[in-house]
């Protein structure tokens, strides 16, 4: 009969998505996770296969736990409120391992490559979009913002100041809190 192992996997995913997340893929060894996770090489390998598949694993969790942070906060405070509320919330919980998006880096990363991690990291960006837009569509129905934007583009540009905010975030001496008011004020004036 098998040993049940003795760690608990989610926080190993969390673990080695910050690792991940600061250091990239490549700049990530099997000894870094290892050292990380403390685990050894056959645990490792028993407990997620191979490196790749660890990595798919963090993108999951990371795409889970930004898309539940959004939803936490449509439901305090209705689908505009949310769009609202969710760069500060980035800014203000995100810094652990990195401010800049998993998810953007992974595909600067490994888009050149080819590697299948790259589309896996797009498909949860375009994700998030459709939920972004999901938001737009209700803030609509809700008469918080005019009937006349289309939520599918009011969502990409979202994404896109999104992105842009948590590049900027990484530059030394950026005063993130003046660009977060900044969204904040154009889609008060949607």
């Amino acid at each position: 009969m098998p040993r049940k192992p003795s760690y608990d996997r989610d926080d190993l995913i969390r673990r080695a998505r910050d690792v991940f997340w600061k250091q990239g893929w490549a700049g990530t060894s099997l000894k870094d996770l290892e050292k990380t996770l403390n685990l050894k090489p056959g645990s490792f390998y028993a407990a997620f296969g191979s490196k790749d598949a660890l990595y798919q694993l963090t993108l999951d969790q990371y795409a889970k736990d930004g898309a539940a942070a959004l939803e936490a906060l449509a439901q305090d405070r209705g689908p505009l409120g949310a769009l609202q509320a969710y760069p500060r919330h980035i800014i203000e919980n995100d810094a652990a391992a990195a401010r800049a998006c998993m998810l953007v880096k992974t595909m600067l990363e490994l888009s050149p490559h080819d590697h299948p991690l790259a589309d896996h990291a797009n498909a949860h960006l375009n994700t998030m979009e459709n939920r972004f837009s999901a938001l737009f569509s209700a803030a609509q129905d809700n008469q918080e913002i005019g009937d006349t934007h289309d939520p599918a583009r009011l969502a990409r540009r979202y994404q896109s100041d999104l992105l842009g905010m948590r590049i900027s975030a990484e530059r030394p001496g950026h005063d993130s809190a003046s660009t977060i008011d900044e969204i904040e004020q154009s889609l008060a004036r949607l």
